[in-house]
């Protein structure tokens, strides 16, 4: 019979010897993908991001594990049952849905109660997570071995588990060699690259910066620089161009974590034909954006203090829509959802923020050389927005609502001077900082390192190569 030993061909001791061989070659193989699997695939700063590969522990294989002094003799096996079985280690990943738990996560994957709990409270011992915080499409990948036992053929052992609660952390919880888990927290360690985009307006800034490669980050702080010379909403046009260079933080395989600041800004456009570069002048450590001849970007008032509105009312007379009759709108609405924020425009003090008849919830600030700025119809103020405190210009003051005489949620903007109302929108503002001396030098040489980074010095050295060598030319033929 094929597979089964024969008494008559082989003595005892023989047997007993050759398969004692086998069998504790077999378990020392055995208990080492174990402990490769248990020690370092899941271990802090591993760099393996799969499972190892199935062994299967094959005729051959076993014969390579007998002694060299018995490798004539017959490996005497009654079948291949009589090995315990390797244990394939494979990998499962679930998302996590609606209504569930880590628990519920941790069925599915087909654990044990027991081991589920003591894997989780591992995580919950240590803080990492908050059981009662976590979200619908959170990702777990379990990793397991098959575990057959009698109650249940279809058994696994957890070996350990990972989760991203972050962008920049993830969660590992690994099997030690006493079967109880430990937690760790690998932080992802981010590189700066430094990312160049530009562009030419079809439709909005916003649509044509996210197709050129920039991010929602790059959008609003590009809109933040430029407040105080344009309108986005009014005076946008299709073929202004725009560059934009900024930081983009990438993990160690280069794929993008998030977004750094911008560097670097430029419109050409229709209302507008500038370019700013990012500084921190060392006399105050406070980061603004300049022009190539050291101007600061920020003005006494910004234009628009909203980002993310349509000007849907322009200051001048008109019919107002509830009382019917023609009057002059003393100044700018700007339609949006109710609760975006409001900023406010300028450093000052705030005069009132109260009720005020069909202005609803109204903020009024005062500022330096006879200017004040009116907020109106809001939903609610800001945090310690109150009469006498002070703020800063891009302070949130409050948020847009519909209250008093509105038939919408919008914001109603007014620029006062000197007791008159004033068109924000043809309004001729102060300037801001203009640096000079030291600060300017120091500017010029990070407007220098700037330019190379856009390639500006590469360019204009290209060209004048490229005319010296049509000068050279020009002589030689003559």
């Amino acid at each position: 019979m094929d597979g089964v030993f024969d008494p008559k061909t082989e003595p005892a001791s023989g047997r007993k010897m050759i398969r004692s061989v086998v069998s504790l070659s077999a378990l020392a193989f055995i208990a080492g993908g174990v402990g490769l699997i248990g020690t370092n695939f899941l271990s802090p700063g591993s760099k393996s991001e799969s499972p190892p590969e199935k062994v299967t522990l094959t005729s051959a294989s076993a014969d390579a594990f007998a002694d060299p002094l018995e490798t004539e003799a017959p490996v005497l096996l009654t079948s291949f049952t009589d090995l315990e079985p390797v244990r394939s280690t494979y990998e499962r990943t679930e998302v996590l849905q609606p209504r569930e738990t880590l628990t519920d996560l941790m069925d599915r994957v087909g654990v044990s109660r027991s081991e589920a709990n003591s894997a989780l409270y591992a995580l919950y011992d240590e803080g990492y997570i908050d059981p009662r915080k976590v979200h619908p499409g959170l990702e777990m990948t379990a990793y397991v071995e098959s575990a057959p036992s009698d109650d249940n053929p279809d058994g696994v052992r957890l070996i350990g588990l990972t989760m991203k609660h972050e962008r920049e952390a993830s969660l590992i919880v690994s099997r030690g060699v006493d079967g109880g888990y430990t937690a760790h927290e690998l932080h992802t360690r981010l590189e700066p690259v430094m990312r160049r985009v530009t562009g030419t307006v079809q439709t909005s800034l916003y649509e044509a910066a996210l197709q050129a490669g920039a991010h929602d980050a790059q959008v609003y702080d590009f809109a933040q620089i430029y407040a105080y010379d344009v309108d986005f909403q009014r005076e946008m046009r299709a073929g202004d161009r725009f560059e934009i260079v900024f930081e983009e933080l990438v993990d160690e395989r280069g794929e993008y974590v998030r977004s750094g600041e911008i560097l670097y800004a430029s419109l050409d456009g229709h209302a507008v034909d500038r370019g700013f570069y990012q500084f921190t002048p060392s006399d105050d450590g406070i980061t603004d954006y300049f022009d190539e001849d050291g101007q600061s970007a920020r003005k006494f008032l910004m234009k628009t203090p909203i980002n993310g509105a349509r000007l849907s009312s322009n200051f001048g007379y008109r019919k107002h829509p509830i009382s019917g009759y023609s009057k002059l709108h003393k100044g700018t609405d700007f339609a949006a959802p109710t609760g975006t924020p409001i900023y406010a425009a300028g450093n000052g003090v705030v005069e009132r923020a109260s009720w005020y008849g069909g202005y609803g919830n109204y903020v009024r600030l005062r500022h330096p050389n006879g200017y004040q700025t009116a907020y109106a119809h809001m939903s609610k103020y800001g945090p310690g927005v109150k009469s006498g405190v002070r703020v800063k210009q891009g302070d949130i003051i409050g948020y847009v609502g519909s209250t008093g005489a509105s038939t919408g949620p919008h914001l109603h903007y007014e620029v006062i001077k000197d007791g008159n109302a004033m068109n924000a929108m043809s309004l001729k503002l102060p300037t801001g900082r203009v640096l000079e001396g030291d600060q300017l030098e120091e500017f010029r040489l990070v407007r220098s390192e700037i330019d190379q980074i856009r390639g500006v010095d590469e360019t204009n050295t290209l060209f004048a190569l490229s005319t010296q060598t049509e000068a050279m030319s020009e002589t030689t033929t003559e």
